[in-house]
């Protein structure tokens, strides 16, 4: 058994329902798959002395699961106060809407289409409710819409699929870009050397405890697949297929048509680049 500190950004092991931090409880959604790992975490976030709560990503449109979090923060003595969307992929904000309506909240989201009301959110926007302070942190590149939160009392930040608790996460390609994602990735380093983030409440899998290491591991990764990508098309392979079948040859094939999303970003960023041929003259 491999020690969990060994591994990158610290894991801390078993995901389950129950609270991270001071602030943060994990409400685990009953939707593991190889692309969800054990579920979608749904984070309920709040001040401890405070009757009112944020949750972040209700996730599928199960109703056992959103009535889970809502009796979560009723066994806490808390009333969900307002619901927040890390980005719109279904397995994160499907059940936004019907949480919306069990809970009368808001729905507040980068995304138009996603949001529940007249605000949505914005890079550098300050979330306060009930004491409770969390900061929007725009970090594009698994989609566009991707954000993340930086709970400072805590020094964590909630990164929905930006940083994974286990594994790595997807480019979606066309949506996801990947010089976006690297970006991202080294805004999230900076809020661990300049704001003293340590911890990750990821969107999926364990709680990570070294939020630089785990930045850090993520860089180092995309920086080793693209080189592995330009090298296989410097041998001739001119699909993402091909490619994927070369480069991810040790990965599981379910999850073969993600990574082909992954790799036509990182095909685009070296051509955008002119690293291999078809990008600007």
């Amino acid at each position: 058994m491999t020690d969990a500190a060994a591994l990158p950004g610290q894991p801390r092991g078993t995901v389950s329902s129950g609270p991270a931090t001071a602030r943060a409880v994990n409400v685990l959604a009953p939707n593991a798959s190889a692309m969800t790992l054990d579920g979608t975490n749904t984070w309920l976030v709040s001040e401890p002395d405070s009757e009112l709560a944020v949750v972040i990503d209700p996730g599928p449109l199960d109703e056992g699961h959103l009535r889970a979090v809502i009796g979560a923060a009723e066994q806490a003595g808390k009333r969900v106060a307002l619901t927040l969307l890390t980005h719109g992929h279904p397995d994160h904000a499907e059940g936004a809407g019907r949480f919306a309506e069990l809970t009368g909240t808001k729905v507040r989201a980068l995304d138009p289409a996603q949001r529940l009301g007249d605000e949505g959110l914005a890079a550098g926007n300050v979330i306060r409710t009930g004491g409770l302070e969390l900061r929007v942190v725009a970090t594009p590149g698994h989609t566009a819409d991707s954000l993340c939160f930086h709970l400072p009392a805590d020094r964590a930040v909630l990164t929905g699929d930006t940083i994974l608790g286990r594994g790595t996460t997807v480019v979606a390609h066309p949506d996801g870009r990947l010089g976006d994602y690297l970006d991202s990735l080294r805004r999230l380093r900076s809020l661990t050397v300049d704001d003293g983030v340590h911890t990750v409440l990821p969107g999926h899998g364990p709680v990570l405890d070294d939020a630089q290491g785990a930045a850090e591991f993520y860089l180092a990764h995309r920086a080793h697949r693209l080189a592995q990508v330009e090298t296989a098309v410097e041998n001739g392979l001119t699909t993402a297929e091909a490619v994927v079948a070369r480069v991810y040859a040790d990965v599981d094939r379910s999850l073969w048509p993600a990574a082909t999303w992954s790799v036509q970003a990182q095909l685009e960023y070296l051509r955008d680049h002119g690293l291999i041929p078809g990008g600007p003259e």
